[in-house]
């Protein structure tokens, strides 16, 4: 079994099943106890604990997703980065790999094509407004829901878009059949990286095949990098003509050929899904410089004339291959060539009039600032064209047109022409700013705010003097929306050095408070479990586990046995109706279930006194049905086997020559009757513990 299987992190984690083995890290089913949900935890491998490259993958993975909030985004709830352990805390999803789902679907049709890349490319949009960059989009990292939903899972390999640009050459990270040429290189890797393996998950699904496939990573990587892939509609004719596009322009080898934003991709595939039919016609670079054959010079040769033959010129040339021709097929050429030319020159001068006359007229632009664009597009009524660009300003409300270019009334323009506009909006990106962690606190949060940003304020331990700037989060440089927090880490100065947690499991409660304190831990609380059976006052879980790395004022748990706690055997004395000589049924309920070993056929004139026995770890509550009618209720004690009649209820003898019931007894005199067994009373079934009357002996 796994070693992590059936523990429990910091107290509140139950691991239940691993469920998930990665290159890294292996991934686990739990249960949150605090705030009773279930989830996922990623635990780094052992043996890369002492791993700086492998542990500072993983904790990318956790800043990136961190920063995410997005209904296509793995969540994150917790992190622990210790020296003996490190986790990420997720949301679980239930689901399977899309990966998985192609496996078994061979080929999907378009509309689910669609569907599926819309909510990836969301998803990327909103990782890329964020700085981060994937680097490693495939289907084993996209999680497909019952109801359709796409997850986007494992940010091991993401970067900051403002951090280092390069992967190392020798180790193109990430799964080879989905990676760019760019990070197959080595080279520098942005949105666009990503685009580039969306375009590819594309092909997948629309073909069932891959685009580039081979024997080793290598060759594979060797494809991205020069090969070109089959065109989607010759191995699938069904794909539409228009998302075969979408996908070709998105696996450009060359970056500035692709999408430049998963936002463009998706208006692309808007535009797509409203209009399947739609063509879109791009044009690559490559298309552009594709070189010509130049022709082959005829042979031709210089022919010197002979004396006879005054009529021919000196020195014309002949060419071999040209037929002869006599003088009246050359005139009539002649002819044939002129009309032609006159047929083409005022064709085209008819073709230039239609022309000139079909161009639009030119117009005044009108002034659209102040509008919102729908009210720009109604005044405009389809004269124009827009294009919109985003800037945010709390002057005036959002969605209003702040400039636009050309600006009204500077020039006339023919009408189609595009108007570049400005618009308010509270998606307007901006980049947090670089700030000198030096100039204090307040400084640094006017920069912040001064550009739409929302400092949050975070005291941490840090080796930077207390009270100063430790850092920024995300960093200078990064692109966010505006309204988006950014952490200022505050350092509270380094207050104790870690310890090590001590094995204390096996000890008794005071040896092992003894033990954290002789390292220095003096916070903790005692817990019982009473279900395992150890020794009283017996440690027999503790939490962190051993070995980890904790500060001093953590609060350490300690589970403890509350002693030996067993099933025992209780014994209970049953007075029958001695007079009934009919077979009557025995109902015997021990708190409220049916004991099926006590519950039989009997007949009390035969044995009057039956022995109940059972085994029970608490105090328990009996009671006697005959006949499914009440008959006696008695409750038993578990620490000294003690019995006591609560109830006994009239019985009405059947066998009896008349319906002059048996003898009644008296509860309200007897609820208090007590019945202490001697030791014996316990061993044998011959002991009587009621007298003929039917009443317990006090």
């Amino acid at each position: 079994m796994d070693k992590y299987t059936g523990k429990k992190l910091d107290g509140r984690y139950e691991i239940r099943e691993l469920i998930g083995v990665g290159g890294m890290a292996n991934v686990y089913h739990c249960y949150d106890t605090i705030d009773a949900r279930e989830v996922a935890i990623k635990i780094l491998k052992d043996e890369f604990l002492d791993n700086e490259d492998f542990i500072r993958r993983f904790k990318n993975e956790s800043k990136a997703i961190a920063v995410l909030n997005h209904p296509n985004i793995v969540r994150v709830y917790d992190v622990s980065f210790g020296d003996m352990i490190q986790y990420i805390v997720m949301e679980y999803i239930d689901g399977i790999t899309l990966k998985e789902y192609i496996d078994m679907q061979g080929v999907l049709d378009w509309k689910e094509t669609v569907h599926l890349t819309t909510q990836i490319l969301k998803a990327l949009q909103h990782a890329h407004e964020n700085g981060i960059v994937h680097r490693d989009i495939k289907p084993h990292n996209i999680m497909l829901l019952q109801d359709g939903t796409i997850k986007v899972t494992d940010f091991g390999i993401a970067r900051f878009s403002s951090t280092a640009t390069r992967t190392m050459t020798e180790q193109a990270i990430g799964s080879v059949h989905y990676i760019a040429p760019e990070q197959a290189r080595g080279e520098k890797t942005d949105g666009k990286t990503d685009i580039y393996s969306v375009g590819v998950m594309m092909y997948e699904m629309l073909t069932g095949t891959l685009p580039f496939d081979g024997d080793s990573a290598v060759s594979v990587a060797l494809m991205q990098l020069q090969a070109k892939a089959r065109r989607p509609r010759e191995i699938n004719p069904d794909i539409p003509e228009g998302l075969e596009e979408i996908t070709i322009k998105a696996m450009q080898k060359n970056p500035d050929d692709r999408y430049h934003s998963a936002l463009e991709m998706l208006s692309d595939i808007e535009r797509f899904r409203l209009n399947p039919g739609i063509r879109f016609s791009y044009q690559y670079h490559n298309d552009k410089n594709r070189s010509r054959t130049s022709e082959t010079p005829k042979k031709t040769k210089t022919v010197q004339p002979k004396d006879e033959d005054k009529s021919v010129p000196e020195d014309m040339v002949y060419d071999d291959d040209a037929p002869v021709r006599s003088p009246a097929l050359s005139a009539i050429k002649g002819v044939i060539i002129s009309a032609v030319i006159a047929l083409l020159v005022f064709g085209g001068i008819a073709l230039y009039n239609d022309y000139m006359d079909s161009l639009p007229v030119e117009v005044d632009v009108p002034d659209f600032v102040g509008m919102t664009v729908k009210e720009a597009q109604e005044a405009s009524n389809g004269m124009f064209t827009f294009t919109q660009e985003y800037r945010y300003s709390a002057a005036i409300p959002v969605d209003t047109i702040i400039e636009q270019n050309p600006s009204g009334g500077s020039k006339k323009v023919q009408e189609g022409a595009n108007i570049e506009l400005v618009v308010n909006s509270a998606d307007t990106e901006v980049v947090v700013p670089y700030v000198n962690t030096a100039i204090g606190t307040e400084e640094i949060v006017a920069h912040l705010e001064a550009v739409n940003l929302v400092p949050k304020i975070l005291y941490v331990e840090s080796e930077q003097t207390a009270m100063k700037v430790d850092s920024v989060y995300p960093p200078a440089g990064t692109t966010l929306k505006i309204g988006s927090v950014v952490y200022v880490f505050i350092s509270k100065g380094i207050t104790k050095q870690p310890v090590e947690m001590p094995s204390i499991k096996g000890y008794t409660a005071e040896e092992a408070i003894k033990m954290l304190a002789d390292v220095g831990i003096t916070d903790y609380t005692v817990e019982y479990d009473e279900y395992i059976e150890a020794g009283k006052d017996e440690v027999v879980r503790q939490n962190p586990l051993q070995g980890s790395m904790i500060s001093p004022d953590y609060k350490v748990t300690i589970i403890c046995s509350k002693g030996e706690h067993t099933d025992k055997t209780q014994t209970v004395l049953v007075d029958l109706p001695k007079d009934e000589k009919s077979e009557v049924h025995m109902t015997v309920l021990i708190d409220g279930a049916v004991d099926q070993d006590n519950s039989k056929d009997v007949i009390p004139a035969f044995s009057p006194t039956y022995t109940l026995k059972f085994k029970a770890k608490d105090d328990a509550t009996v009671l006697i049905l005959l006949d499914d009618e009440r008959y006696r209720e008695y409750t038993v004690k578990y620490d000294n086997g003690y019995v006591e009649l609560l109830n006994a209820y009239p019985y009405t003898v059947k066998s009896a020559e008349t319906d002059v019931p048996s003898e009644v007894v008296d509860v309200e005199s007897e609820t208090q009757t007590e019945y202490v067994p001697e030791e014996g009373d316990f061993e044998s079934e011959e002991t009587p513990a009621v007298d003929d009357g039917g009443i317990p002996e006090e």
